[in-house]
Formats: C-alpha cells, sequence, structure tokens
C-alpha cells in the first residue's frame, strides 16, 4: 500500500522492528497509562502496522493493525476470537480484516487523524477485495456503569444481524438490555462513544449483544462488525476521497 499524505498527515506502513516498537510505547501509553514498557502481543507478528504521523517532524499521533483474513473460517484465528464465539462468520465466502490496538495520542483532538486512518483503511480494503471488517471496541474502565447509556443504545439499536451475531465465550461479559441497561439517552449516549465506535456505527457498523470486560487492558469491548457493501454511499465517496 502506497503512503497516503492529506495535510498535516501522512499514514503508512511500518517497515522496521524499530517502527513497530514506536507504535508498541504509543499504544502502551494509551491502553496502560501510567505504566512503563510497551503494549505487545502474540498478534503483533502477523499484521501489518500502520502509522500516522506529523509530515512536520515525523511525530506519531496514531497507530492501528490490521490482521487479513481470507474467509469467515478464519476468524476463529483472529484476536476478536479469543474472547468471542465467531463461528456465525464461518459462512461468509469472502476476505475480511480485523483493525485493532487503535489509538490516537491522548494529548492530540484533531479530526484529520481519524480522517487519513480511515482513509488508509479503506486503500487496504479495497486492495484486498474484503467484505467485512471485523474488531474490538473498547470503552475505558471495567465499571459498565459508567457507560450505561451507551450499553443501552447499542443494545436497542445497533445489535449484530442474527446471521453474525456473535455469541458469549469470555467468562466475564456485561449483557445488553439484561444487566440493567435498558433505558438510554440516545444523544447523551452517542457523545459518550469511542470516537472509532461512533465512526462505525455512522457507517451502519453493528456490535455484538454484550460486552467483555477485559481485566488485562482495565476496559471493556464489544465486538465490531462492519460489512463493507452496507456503507452508505455518501459514506464511500468521502471515504474513497480521502483515501485518494
Amino acid at each position: 500500500m502506497p503512503e497516503l499524505e492529506k495535510g498535516r498527515y501522512r499514514c503508512r506502513i511500518a517497515e522496521t522492528p524499530e517502527e513497530l516498537r514506536r507504535a508498541q510505547r504509543l499504544r502502551q501509553r494509551c491502553f496502560r497509562p501510567g505504566a512503563p514498557g510497551h503494549d505487545a502481543d502474540a498478534f503483533d507478528a502477523r499484521c501489518r502496522h500502520f502509522l500516522v504521523e506529523e509530515t512536520g517532524g515525523g511525530q506519531l499521533v496514531c497507530c492501528f493493525r490490521i490482521l487479513p483474513l481470507r474467509d469467515g473460517r478464519a476468524a476463529g484465528q483472529s484476536y476478536s476470537a479469543q474472547f468471542y464465539d465467531l463461528s456465525a462468520l464461518a459462512g461468509l465466502r469472502a476476505p475480511l480484516v480485523e483493525m485493532g490496538r487503535f489509538c490516537v495520542d491522548p494529548d492530540r483532538r484533531d479530526p484529520d487523524i481519524l480522517r487519513i486512518a480511515w482513509g488508509a483503511l479503506t486503500q487496504y480494503i479495497d486492495a484486498r477485495q474484503a467484505e467485512m471488517l471485523i474488531g474490538c471496541s473498547s470503552f475505558r474502565g471495567t465499571d459498565a456503569r459508567v457507560h450505561a447509556d451507551a450499553f443501552a443504545l447499542l443494545g436497542a439499536r445497533h445489535q449484530a444481524p442474527r446471521r453474525w451475531r456473535p455469541r458469549i465465550k469470555a467468562p466475564r461479559v456485561v449483557q445488553f438490555g439484561i444487566d440493567g441497561l435498558c433505558s438510554a439517552d440516545p444523544a447523551r449516549a452517542m457523545r459518550c462513544m469511542p470516537p472509532l465506535l461512533r465512526t462505525y456505527l455512522l457507517m451502519g457498523g453493528w456490535v455484538s449483544d454484550h460486552a467483555v470486560i477485559d481485566d488485562a487492558l482495565g476496559t471493556l469491548h464489544v465486538f465490531t462488525g462492519l460489512e463493507i457493501a452496507a456503507i452508505p454511499p455518501a459514506r464511500q465517496r468521502l471515504l474513497r476521497a480521502v483515501a485518494s
């Protein structure tokens, strides 16, 4: 994939071990704030790692990783499959990609960072002719009450179609509509959504019917899916305009 440059930022694939370490240091800051070291796991060796940098100075402001999967039967080899039963995806006979460890420098608030990341991701998906994007979207902390409005809205309006819906696999989960999360202020709920998940939903994405309590990262996360063909045409044009 060629380097994508727009305005103040460029996005490219990490090419050296040191560039991967830069991404892992940023991930550590975002997912384990205050703890020294690098966020790394066994999936890093199987993924392509995308870096969003400032064009002036090369400061790393965002990173994420992509795991290509040949079809839905391979979804069981994904990072997400550690936490969710993805057997319902086995009927997908087309390539899909998993995006993970998406993070933005916590000191940055520029929406152009998210735009260029999605532009680069669009390039990659188009090149592979993938039909679905999957991953885990994280909420900070493990107290579901903090995110009650968001979880109630997800359960009421954004659950996965039954043909794709993940089943429970993790030992500790919060089930939407069951664990006291039955009402929501929709406007407040959307404001409280993580920016990445909000973007998924605006494009027609969907989530699992439960959140997983991930004590290792100190987060609650939901499985997220996006069928590429279901993205509204206007959104597709915007994404490809950024990707070009």
